[in-house]
Parts: C-alpha cells; structure tokens; sequence
C-alpha cells in the first residue's frame, strides 16, 4: 500500500504485486473536513486505519519528508505523515520510506520528473486506461510501485 499523505486529503492505493506484474486492488483520497489541524488529522487518520483494515496490506510505503524552501509546508506534510505512520503502526503493518526522488527515479528512471511524467508512467507501468488522478492518487500508486521495484531488488541480490 503506498500513501501520499497531507493535512487536507491523502492519497492511497493498494497494489498487488505478483510475478505477472502490478495490478491495482483499490486507490482514491481520504478527505478531511474543512475544520481545524487536529479534526483534519483525525480525519486523516481513520480514513488511512479504514483502508488498512480493510485489505490488510503486508506493508505501507510512503515518501519522506521533503524538505522545501517553505518551513510550513513541510511541518504540515511531516503531520499528515504523523498520523498515516501512527496508522500503519496500530495496524501492526510495517513502514517503508523513500525519498521523493527515489520514488520518481524508481518510476520513471529520472529523480527530478515532473508530475505529469509520473502519472503518464504510472499509467503505462500499471496498464490504466488514463493517467491517474488527482495527483494524490498518482503520487501514493508511484510510491506503491517504487515500494514493488525495491522488492523485487532485494530478492534478486538474495
């Protein structure tokens, strides 16, 4: 399962990773209420525990912190990661992390792409019919998939 968490929604999406490949079991946004941080994170929170007890993934893949030019967004993305890893922990699921670049060059063999790249290799990757959308959704598939590659890595080194 990988998360692309915020403050405001999150993105998910559960993938099935088997020797034939990639498939997409479910993914879409967790959306907070417009109300104050602690309700939104709340909100947050138990859409993530819902999505986890409902497929019991054996791990939730989600991006580091991105440390930007802008102090408050990245403290508001560390809390909406707060909540998703508190989940993940409750849920007794294990954490993967990989950096934003990671993810990028893992899915489109490039660190620095841009969005709209991932989400046209996303598509490919997983044979969608459209680019996946919004971004959340596109973002939390990209960091399932660079979740898969890094499996699949290790266990071809084992």
């Amino acid at each position: 399962m990988g998360v692309d968490p915020g403050t405001h929604k999150a993105g998910y999406a559960v993938v099935d990773a088997s020797p034939r490949g990639l498939r997409v079991i479910d993914c879409g946004v967790v959306r907070a209420r417009k109300t104050d941080l602690p309700k939104r994170l709340q909100d947050i929170y138990d859409g993530i525990l819902e999505v986890l007890a409902l497929h019991e993934p054996d791990v939730l893949a989600v991006e580091e912190v991105f440390y930007g030019k802008n102090i408050q967004s990245t403290v508001k993305i560390g809390e909406g990661r707060g909540v998703v890893l508190l989940a993940a922990a409750v849920c007794d699921v294990p954490v993967a992390e990989y950096s934003p670049a990671e993810v990028k060059k893992s899915v489109v063999g490039n660190g620095q792409a841009h969005k709209s790249q991932v989400q046209r290799m996303v598509q490919a990757l997983l044979g969608l019919p459209e680019p996946p959308e919004p971004d959340d959704v596109a973002d939390a598939l990209a960091i399932a998939i660079c979740h898969s590659h890094r499996m699949k890595e290790a266990a071809a080194r084992a």
